[in-house]
């Protein structure tokens, strides 16, 4: 049997990071679960991974931070064996009318997005290239496709990243790598918890979704899983909503 390649999921400590690890882990993959500090979180998902006789790592660093991903990216690629698949997933938000926005609300969200996503995919392209197969999956938002008040910085960062999904795609392609974006709707995680206990009025939030209910991680992370397969190799530079029917 062929080993698969690792896979590295950035944010994979909780919410659609850790059940997007749990899920390439039940394909068949070593996942990487990059984290930022939640020591305990992290150790549960590999524990979770490893229960069910798949394979994980810890990787801490900060996603935004280019000198230490540079050198944790340098330190993981040289261990190898090599990183095929690639799940960029850490965001964090910061919510405010855009007039009473800070600067450090504004930095701290679309430098986590897009320069994280620099950071860590980056070191990956070219050995992608020279293996001639890898799959790079994006989490972007239905912020970023549509808008959301209050959400000017993280809806111009997952924007951002779904541009870079849309350009690397076309430069990847002839080598067989394909880049994606999954841009998922509301879904029931620790974010989306902090944005009710801030005051979002769940009834408000589900008159938007014509499913009306919230998503769940593992919705989020089968299609990722799927994105990630032989059986996605077709499929490239498309954004794909998880949003029970929002446009």
């Amino acid at each position: 049997m062929i080993e698969k390649p690792r896979a590295l999921v950035t944010g994979g400590s909780r919410g659609i990071g850790a059940a997007v690890a749990v899920a390439l882990a039940r394909a068949g993959h070593p996942v990487i679960v990059q984290y930022r500090s939640n020591d305990e979180a992290a150790r549960a998902v590999v524990a979770s991974i490893e229960r069910e006789g798949g394979r994980a790592e810890l990787s801490r660093f900060d996603v935004s931070d280019a000198e230490a991903a540079s050198e944790a990216m340098t330190a993981l690629i040289e261990r190898g064996p090599p990183i095929g698949v690639l799940v960029n997933n850490a965001g964090v938000t910061a919510d405010a009318p855009f007039p009473a926005m800070s600067l450090s609300q504004w930095r701290d969200v679309t430098r986590t997005t897009l320069d994280g996503f620099y950071n860590v995919t980056q070191p990956l392209v070219m050995p992608m290239v020279r293996a001639r197969w890898g799959r790079i999956v994006n989490i972007a938002s239905v912020s970023g496709v549509v808008g959301n008040r209050g959400q000017v910085n993280y809806s111009a960062a997952k924007a951002g990243l779904i541009g870079a999904t849309k350009a690397l795609a076309q430069e990847m392609a002839k080598r067989k790598v394909t880049v994606n974006a999954v841009a998922p709707g509301p879904v029931e995680t620790d974010m989306f918890q902090g944005a009710l206990a801030q005051g979002t009025p769940l009834d408000e939030v589900l008159k938007h979704i014509p499913m009306r209910r919230i998503g769940t991680p593992d919705e989020v992370a089968s299609v990722v899983a799927f994105l990630c397969s032989d059986a996605a190799a077709y499929i490239t530079g498309q954004v794909i909503g998880v949003n029970g029917g929002m446009c």
